[in-house]
């Protein structure tokens, strides 16, 4: 017999669990029907295929920028470098100019250039999860760098540390 969350009761208790696992961090971006940008945080980024090269992310349906996502035939993913704290917490923040004096690669929709790596995506499906929906993407086109990543873990953000596994 499965046993079910009592939520909210355990909704903190729960939410600092989940925070043990540590995750990337990424911009994702769209463009209005306008072509005006529309940007955000994410931590829920996730590889689902090579072949097709499918990608998955989820958003909040209260998000201010859910309809525009929801919406979206393309999105683009930037994978934050470790110095690009600042970025991820202004693209976290509601009602923030999120785009003022960033520097984006001239791509549609825009990618935040300092990253680790880029996507761009085509919208293939959407799932209504829960609270979320999830955005399936296929990968169009894509680069990476040799940045170290920002990640996510225990409420922060936090930089990988790179050691050198020797033989003993």
């Amino acid at each position: 017999m499965c046993r079910h969350l009592s939520l909210p009761e355990n909704k903190i208790r729960y939410r600092n669990t989940l925070s043990h696992f540590p995750t990337g961090v990424a911009i994702v971006t769209c463009c209005t029907p306008e072509g005006d940008p529309v940007g955000m945080t994410i931590n829920s980024f996730c590889s689902i295929s090579l072949t097709p090269a499918l990608v998955g992310w989820c958003i909040d349906r209260k998000a201010n920028s859910y309809l525009h996502f929801a919406r979206a035939r393309e999105f683009s993913i930037t994978f934050l470098s470790a110095t690009q704290e600042a970025i991820a917490q202004r693209f976290a923040t509601r009602g923030a100019d999120k785009f003022q004096d960033i520097f984006c690669i001239p791509h549609i929709p825009p990618v935040i250039q300092g990253g680790t790596a880029w996507l761009q995506c085509t919208t293939d499906r959407t799932l209504l999860v829960g609270d979320h929906l999830m955005i399936i993407g296929q990968v169009f086109d894509f680069e990476q760098s040799n940045r170290r990543p920002l990640v996510f873990s225990e409420g922060k953000f936090n930089q990988l540390s790179h050691h050198l596994n020797q033989a003993a």
